[in-house]
């Protein structure tokens, strides 16, 4: 009888996509990677009306592409992270989970450049349960109540401080889903060859990249995916309906006859530019609007910045083009 341990088995779920990623993220097989693609072309070839079967090889081909990102491609830009510093109470954390609709908040000392950690709302909300159950057991009262003296309590006071990962902007994307797997840390924050905070990155945002957007309560408004910044200046996800940006902006960005090229936002920019911007570009239309790209990655554009700009009249434009 053999003396070797029999290792344990690995789950199904998370030993296929740690070898899939590993497989693509470490050795970089092009060959794998063009033989997957051509069994799902000739898949769907054969099979042009399974639903399901589309459904899945889309999924694979986002797997597959996923294996060409990097970090900073699927993160999200300093510009537009929440967070909140270590200074503020209790009760401003309290604000900031319910504008920000996030699970997980980073908190800061200063500046962004010094991420001390992040905040997760199950630990808040375990906080005020206990907090408000010891006030309740004194007043005799019903519910949860929480003391003014404990909402003013800084946030660096409150032991709710989750670990971050810190990564560089050219980490492979599928690497790092595989060490927040394994770390179990599920943030992460992009830091510059400087040692600043470029960016920051969730798990969700590693998914989404392979399975579509994910979809919470919070996301099922349409007009809650474009928001005023500023007088002249709106910010929109990218997967919100043209129409519903010509009605709050009182534009008409798809003639009659071209509606049927685009549905969103993101796919107008991509028809208007015939490929995929990259972040920082601004794309102008004929209306007077600028998008400008916050957030992109190798496929599709995912967060716009609109600037509303004033504009001659269309027959002022044509005489300008001409002379």
């Amino acid at each position: 009888m053999s003396n070797e341990t029999t290792p344990p088995p690995v789950p199904v779920r998370e030993g296929f996509l740690r070898k899939f990623l590993s497989k693509f993220s470490l050795s970089r097989d092009r060959g794998l990677r063009e033989d997957l693609e051509s069994v799902i072309e000739t898949h769907q070839a054969q099979n042009p009306q399974d639903e399901l079967g589309q459904e899945t090889r889309s999924m694979m081909r986002n797997l597959i592409a996923f294996s060409d990102l990097r970090v900073d491609d699927v993160m999200v830009p300093r510009a537009d992270i929440i967070a909140i510093e270590d200074s503020s109470t209790m009760r401003d954390l309290l604000v900031k989970f319910n504008e920000a609709n996030h699970s997980r908040l980073p908190v800061y000392r200063e500046t962004l450049d010094d991420v001390a950690g992040m905040i997760h709302v199950k630990d808040f909300m375990r906080w005020m349960s206990v907090k408000g159950s010891k006030r309740k057991s004194k007043t005799k009262t019903p519910g949860i109540s929480i003391s003014a003296t404990d909402l003013a309590l800084p946030v660096k006071q409150s032991g709710l401080y989750r670990e971050v990962l810190f990564v560089p902007p050219s980490m492979p994307a599928a690497d790092l889903l595989l060490k927040m797997q394994a770390s179990h840390i599920h943030m992460a924050i992009v830091i510059d060859e400087y040692g600043g905070s470029d960016g920051l990155i969730s798990i969700e945002d590693l998914v989404e990249e392979i399975v579509g957007d994910i979809s919470d309560e919070h996301d099922t408004d349409e007009e809650q995916l474009i928001k005023r910044q500023d007088e002249n200046i709106y910010v929109a996800d990218a997967r919100v309906h043209i129409s519903v940006v010509d009605k709050l902006l009182g534009v008409d960005l798809l003639p009659d006859e071209e509606e049927d090229e685009a549905d969103t936002l993101g796919g107008l920019i991509f028809e208007m530019g015939g490929r995929v911007p990259t972040r920082g570009e601004i794309i102008r239309h004929d209306s007077g609007l600028e998008f400008e790209i916050l957030q992109s990655d190798a496929r599709r554009v995912k967060r716009i910045r609109i600037h509303v700009k004033k504009q001659a009249s269309a027959d002022e434009t044509a005489g300008d083009t001409t002379g």
